[in-house]
């Protein structure tokens, strides 16, 4: 019999649902007609931060979100519930606090281990206590940030608490035997960085044979629990990387295995490539594969482990996407799996986790019924694998046959409607020539130009765009919604706000201003409302970082720009100061990389769809006045594929879509782009091919270890690395910035550097966000006399 299973679950709690939802895939029969409220999970932990919730409160209410969960897939008729996946704040976090690996500036400040865990997530400054956040980083690919590990050569694991386990018996109480989920031992310590202090050349895998008994204990005590499998998590496997620790690889499982329930040693996001040659001789009992990202690897893996015991679990079901499954296809790659290894060692998965995917459709009651016919988010996924799982193992259910056959026609409408396109966006896309690419005239030409333009001092302050979105916004934003103002009563509204944040941004003499973006719900959504070839969800929330969770959109057509998107609200704010304004845009590639894409479609095609829309943009706000514009791609790291013989075709497209975007105007517009969370430094020459007059980029979480980048490959155009964290409420002392000058001005010309936060201001509060930006602004003062 062929089992099925998922990888993991979103961990936001489930959506509201209206009493009388029309359920896909019979939903009511396994679902109340209210299990949570919706985000229930960001808004306790939001709570807990406020002072309004107890920690025994919020545990509460993290055990009511995960119960849900476990019964919801059960219910779906998923054999492989996954437990232990679920987080307050970060997985990786979690884990790095259950085997006591915590920075000791984090320690003997009488905090709780509950605080000291947030603290590590987000910083803190209260009580006496000031520490900052820990580094971020986006986890593979995705748009998820992962808290980095720190270690050094006197790191010491232990088991302070195993979470594995306590899940497993919740979900046990809970009537639901599953299968937990744990971070493998060689992709943890790869995820982690060396901490400050640690030695010349020191390497977190050296720490491997301390590790692994903490690894071996937290199994144990698994078995002992009744764990019949555990999944363990190597995503390192899909990465080039992963050939270098082959031998780690060996000695790691043949010291787990003997006391461990069954591994289903897990990979994502990518094919095993060469690391199939040493995976295949693991003493594991069972093997994932990622065959929506690498359909095509299933033959040589077969081949590899077709002598061997090892249980294939094939991932047919995307974890990233929200597309419905295709039955067919997946079958297909199913039985083929069947015919060489037969039916007990064959597991229909998900991908990945389902993580990155919403929670359910069940709560979307304004998408129209063919928009919804198109969609699967993790519960219907759920369902999907289970479906698939039954009839590979001749299932002779009625239902199951009825959803075979509701999927095919389902199947064949969508590709019906993807054979239509807009004529003028393909005509236009096919008209694109390597000129547009190009700006007028080089960057030392267009600085004298633009510096007389916008006559600002050395060290110019300016911010990434947005400022807090207060709670009054987003109350007259929901009105509007709810046709409760007028959309004359909003603007007005709109206008003020603006006005506002441009007064405080004089009042501290910041040189560049924004006007805030008080009218947007988010970087992307906002702009995909505004462009032909995007639908939305109400509540297809999907985790970012912490308690930070984004709506992205989903194209679905081609992309078009009908007007204007942006130049009412910037021309407005530069017509209240004398002050130069800068425009703020999203770039395509980031709008492309945080929305769900066409499937039918390259990624190629649809980033010039939105490079030529974005170029419109750009042109509309110089004619209007503006005379900075930036167009942020913090995505551009992100898209990069994980294998680097993928890459060269990525940047190729990537780069020219955001030159497209932006190379339109005349030489006195000033050009902004805006990176962070990512490891540039093996794509910097890309990075500096954008030839964007002035980047920023994050730097003060990683300890401006990306100079060292800039060091090595130099860097002709302007450039803002990232003063403070603007993802941790502290405020830096002035000191603090001043000190990040300082270190910054020891690799970068002075001439060329800019000063502003790692990135925007939506998330913070006015008091300090204030704070802030007056230390900013008074360390660049500092810096223009110190360094005249």
């Amino acid at each position: 019999m062929v089992s099925s299973s998922v990888l993991g679950f979103p961990r936001i709690g489930m959506p509201c649902l209206p009493r009388r939802a029309p359920y896909i895939f019979h939903l009511t029969a396994f679902l109340p007609s209210r299990v949570g409220a919706n985000r229930e999970v960001k808004k306790a932990v939001e709570a807990y931060w406020g002072g309004k919730l107890s920690a025994d409160e919020l545990t509460k209410a993290a055990a009511n979100v995960k119960k849900t969960s476990w019964t919801s897939i059960k219910a779906q008729g998923v054999d492989l519930v996954p437990s232990g996946d679920f987080s307050l704040y970060d997985h990786v976090l979690d884990h790095s606090a259950a085997f006591g690996v915590i920075p000791q500036r984090y320690l003997g400040h009488n905090l709780s281990p509950l605080d000291v865990y947030f603290a590590m997530g987000r910083g803190r400054q209260a009580d006496g206590v000031d520490v900052p956040a820990s580094e971020m980083k986006k986890w593979f690919d995705s748009n998820y940030h992962f808290v980095v590990p720190e270690f050094s050569e006197t790191t010491d694991f232990k088991l302070v608490f195993n979470k594995a386990v306590e899940e497993f018996n919740e979900a046990k109480a809970a009537g639901v035997t599953t299968r937990p989920v744990v971070l493998g031992p060689i992709s943890f310590l790869y995820l982690g960085k060396a901490a400050k202090g640690a030695a010349a050349g020191f390497k977190p895998i050296s720490l491997l044979p301390k590790l692994i008994p903490v690894y071996k204990q937290l199994l144990a005590d698994l078995k002992a629990a009744g764990a019949e499998w555990v999944q363990i998590d190597e995503p390192v496997l899909v990465l080039d990387a992963g050939l270098d620790y082959q031998s780690q690889f060996a000695s790691t499982y043949a010291e787990l295995a003997p006391v461990s329930s069954k591994i289903m040693l897990t990979t994502y996001y990518g094919r095993l490539d060469s690391n199939l040659s040493f995976v295949a001789k693991l003493p594991v009992a069972g093997l994932h594969i990622d065959l929506d990202r690498a359909p095509g690897q299933l033959d040589e893996v077969l081949a590899a482990i077709k002598s061997t015991h090892i249980v294939l679990s094939l991932g047919v079901v995307s974890g990233r996407n929200i597309w419905k499954n295709d039955f067919a296809a997946s079958i297909k790659l199913g039985q083929k799996a069947i015919d060489v290894i037969g039916t007990d060692r064959v597991v229909i998965a998900t991908s990945s986790s389902l993580l990155h995917t919403p929670v359910t459709l069940a709560a979307e009651t304004k998408l129209t019924a063919e928009q919804k016919d198109w969609f699967s988010f993790a519960l219907e996924k759920a369902r999907e694998v289970a479906v698939i799982a039954a009839v590979l193992s001749g299932s002779q259910d009625a239902k199951v046959a009825e959803a075979l056959e509701a999927n095919r026609v389902s199947i064949a409408k969508r590709r019906e409607f993807e054979a239509t396109s807009d004529d003028a966006v393909r005509k236009r896309v096919a008209a694109i020539t390597p000129e547009m690419w190009v700006r007028k005239s080089p960057f030392a030409v267009r600085r004298e130009i633009q510096q007389k333009s916008l006559n600002l001092p050395k060290f110019a302050t300016t911010t990434i765009g947005s400022f807090p979105q207060t709670k009054e916004i987003r109350a007259i934003r929901a009105k509007l919604t709810k046709g409760e103002v007028t959309v004359a009563e909003y603007d007005d509204f709109i206008k003020k706000e603006i006005e506002s944040v441009v007064r405080f941004q004089e009042k501290i003499g910041l040189d560049l201003l924004v006007h805030g973006e008080p009218e947007r719900n988010d970087m992307v959504q906002y702009f995909g409302e505004r462009l032909k070839g995007f639908v939305f969800t109400q509540n297809g929330w999907v985790q970012s970082y912490g308690s930070r969770y984004v709506r992205p959109p989903i194209v679905v057509s081609d992309v078009s720009r009908d007007g204007p998107i942006t130049t009412q609200w910037s021309s407005y704010a530069q017509s209240v100061t004398d002050k130069p304004m800068k425009g703020m845009l999203t770039g395509p590639v980031t709008i492309l990389n945080w929305s769900f894409p066409r499937a039918d479609v390259s990624r190629e095609v649809q980033c010039q769809q939105l490079s030529l829309a974005l170029r419109d943009e750009v042109i509309d706000l110089e004619k209007a006045g503006i005379k900075a514009v930036q167009v942020d791609e913090p995505a551009l790291r992100e898209g990069l594929p994980l294998r680097k013989a993928d890459w060269k075709e990525y940047l190729g497209w990537s780069v020219s879509s955001f030159k497209l975007a932006t190379a339109g105007v005349t030489d006195a517009l000033q050009t902004h782009s805006h990176f962070c969370y990512s490891d540039f430094d093996d794509i910097f020459p890309s990075i500096q091919a954008l030839d964007a007059d002035v980047i920023s980029i994050e730097a003060s979480k990683s300890d401006l270890k990306l100079l060292n980048t800039f060091k090595q490959y130099g860097y002709s155009n302007q450039i803002g690395p990232g003063v403070y964290d603007i993802h941790s409420p502290r405020v830096p002392s002035e000191q603090e910035i001043k000190d990040r000058i300082a270190s910054m001005l020891e690799t970068l010309p002075a001439d060329l550097v800019v000063i502003n936060p790692d990135c925007g201001l939506k998330t913070r509060g006015w008091k300090e966000t204030e704070a802030s930006l007056v230390n900013l602004v008074n360390a660049a003062r500092w810096a223009r006399k110190t360094y005249a």
